[in-house]
């Protein structure tokens, strides 16, 4: 009755054992999320789903994923300090300033990569694409570029438009890997249902 069937990958302890409660190596997944929350372990199985080899999960993996959700937190915050706000009708293709020119131009790559990999079931591509995309690109390249135009006068207006416009379509991208941060984030941030 299924057209698509997806097998995942056996889930093992960090040493690549078998988890078994005779050995006292079996994880709960409840603590993990008490503790690191939902959307970190979700990320983190994500990425680590690659076809054909079982998934090794560590809790550090996850403590580096809740690390990424409080990047994301981080960025929506800076974001919303400098006045960048949703700006209705917002043309990307009309920016002006070449740091925002090269952000939409880097956003659309991404999503690029991040929806073929979901088409084709490769959700540790997907993952690793949107995670690359937000931590390397955004938050590591382009708000820094951004600070000395959010603080001047000519390209101020454009980059605030620019950073929410590319923070939200950023949520969507990370939606199906971290749906309660992303779902906050819209919220929070006006997203438009």
């Amino acid at each position: 009755p299924f057209r698509t069937v997806y097998v995942h990958a056996l889930v093992r302890d960090e040493r690549g054992q078998k988890m078994s409660k005779s050995k006292g190596n079996v994880v709960d997944p409840l603590a993990l999320i008490d503790k690191y929350g939902a959307d970190a372990l979700r990320f983190t199985l994500a990425a680590m789903a690659v076809p054909g080899r079982d998934v090794k999960l560590s809790e550090r993996r996850i403590e580096g994923y809740r690390n990424f959700a409080t990047k994301i937190w981080n960025a929506a915050r800076f974001c919303e300090m400098n006045g960048a706000t949703l700006v209705p009708g917002f043309k990307p293709q009309h920016a002006k300033h070449v740091v925002n020119r090269w952000i939409i131009g880097e956003l659309a790559k991404a999503a690029t990569r991040v929806t073929q990999a979901l088409e084709n079931y490769r959700f540790d591509e997907g993952a690793a694409a949107v995670y690359q995309f937000i931590w390397d690109i955004y938050c590591d390249w382009y708000l820094e570029l951004a600070k000395p135009l959010l603080a001047g006068e000519q390209a101020k207006a454009e980059t605030q438009a620019t950073a929410m416009y590319v923070l939200m379509r950023t949520l969507g991208l990370l939606h199906p890997f971290m749906p309660f941060v992303t779902e906050e984030l819209w919220q929070r941030l006006g997203g438009d249902g």
